[in-house]
């Protein structure tokens, strides 16, 4: 079955940077799109950015534009998010997202398979 596990979180000052990471397993990993999704406390879940299955076309929303960087590696089957510049709204639970099929999209119904998340809290 589709596993995908996140890691990477933690604790971040202000201007500061986290990598993550999500394995991925149980698929094609090189057929389908990826993104990275977030949850704020006491907020919605929120799209943050998508990768297409070879890594051709990536998409960001707005307020993570220049700071963050999507990439992915599919002979590891793993998705990396390089987080910089950190800002305390940026504080949220991170989760990993596997896409119905190839094509990056913004949608969350796109995505049909989750990770359980990873932690980021940034603050002094």
């Amino acid at each position: 079955q589709v596993q995908l596990v996140e890691s990477g979180g933690g604790l971040a000052q202000p201007g500061g940077s986290l990598r993550l990471s999500c394995a991925a397993s149980g698929f094609t990993f090189s057929n389908y799109a990826m993104s990275w999704a977030r949850q704020a406390p006491g907020k919605g879940l929120e799209w943050v950015s998508g990768i297409s299955s070879d890594g051709s076309y990536t998409g960001y929303v707005d307020s993570v534009k220049g700071r963050f960087t999507i990439s992915r590696d599919n002979a590891k089957n793993t998705l990396y998010l390089q987080m910089n510049s950190l800002k305390s709204e940026d504080t949220a639970l991170y989760y990993c997202a596997k896409s119905r099929d190839s094509l990056v999209r913004g949608n969350l119904r796109q995505y049909n398979n989750w990770g359980q998340g990873t932690q980021v809290t940034v603050s002094s």
